[in-house]
């Protein structure tokens, strides 16, 4: 439950003096005051809770028998509007806030759609591009005798190498695997791939019940790809554990490690830094989830994400 800050006796007798204003006069600078109070309140952080305690006490304490009969009859209805002048500023940061949260989204999906561009050209364009190369080499070799001809296969075989590692690029760019076959499909076959390629032990605890929403799984995959990337990069690890579960209306994924582990706080945090956490944080936003980091030297590090289920 949201909790109330403290407000000061000062605080409420300001705002009863300018709500007692309005009521009585109709004061537009009354009006303003109550504007100007609420922006205050919203840049001291203050929540919806303690603005309506403030007004309440302040009401409570103008309004009497004596002071309903003084004040006319609309005297309630401009009490709302005057708190209503005074809740604006929460209105608007609300809004922009939901404005902020559409424009993430789209920027998500932008840059999304681009990778599944660059993916589909990685696999069609320059598979096509390796095979012509593959059959040029092989019409080549033929005039060549045969110590030149083994000189050919090995640069086939590194050409061989470069299509493997274009293909699994162009497979996690392009997770066609999630759209067609779901979250727990597509992170089995990436932790098959990242498997194969750094010997890392990758166990996948995985849930039943309907498929999510697709921007769900798809942010999901993104951060799993992502904190893969750290481990593979900082964690010096041998095995991985990823689950996924729900825990009431919430779906929680957890990515472990067996890694040598370090302080949380020792984080940096401008912009672009902290093992990816700005772009695991940006993608959370817009599904109003959160992340959490637990880490110990020398005993791993779990990387925790909650989102709430939609629908």
């Amino acid at each position: 439950m949201e909790k109330t800050k403290p407000h000061s006796d000062e605080r409420t007798r300001k705002y009863k003096a300018n709500l007692q204003s309005y009521l009585r006069e109709g004061d537009e600078v009354a009006l303003q005051q109550a504007y100007e109070f609420g922006r205050r309140g919203l840049a001291e952080g203050r929540s919806i809770l303690d603005m309506i305690s403030i007004h309440h006490q302040a009401l409570r304490a103008v309004w009497n028998r004596a002071a309903a009969a003084q004040l006319g009859p609309d005297a309630l209805g401009k009490a709302g509007e005057f708190f209503t002048e005074c809740m604006s500023p929460f209105e608007m940061t609300h809004r922009a806030f939901g404005e902020a949260n559409q424009t993430l989204r789209r920027l998500n999906e932008t840059l999304e759609e681009q990778a599944r561009v660059i993916g589909r050209e990685l696999h069609d364009e320059a598979g096509q591009l390796l095979a012509a190369v593959h059959i040029e080499l092989d019409e080549i070799a033929r005039d060549f005798p045969a110590e030149g001809q083994a000189r050919f296969r090995q640069v086939k075989a590194r050409l061989d190498q470069v299509e493997t590692q274009l293909r699994s690029l162009s497979h996690e760019l392009r997770p066609a695997v999630l759209e067609d076959l779901g979250l727990v499909a597509a992170l089995e076959s990436l932790s098959q791939r990242v498997a194969k390629r750094t010997g890392l032990l990758i166990s996948l605890q995985r849930f039943d019940g309907p498929r999510l929403s697709s921007r769900m799984e798809l942010a999901l995959y993104r951060i799993v790809q992502e904190a893969l990337n750290n481990v593979i990069k900082h964690a010096r690890a041998t095995s991985v554990k990823i689950q996924l579960h729900r825990m009431g209306k919430a779906l929680v994924c957890s990515v472990r490690d067996n890694g040598i582990g370090f302080d949380p706080q020792s984080l940096p945090t401008g912009p672009g830094r902290g093992l990816g956490l700005s772009g695991i944080r940006e993608r959370l936003k817009a599904l109003q989830g959160e992340v959490r980091i637990e880490s110990v030297a020398g005993k791993g590090t779990s990387l925790k994400i909650m989102i709430p289920m939609e629908g």
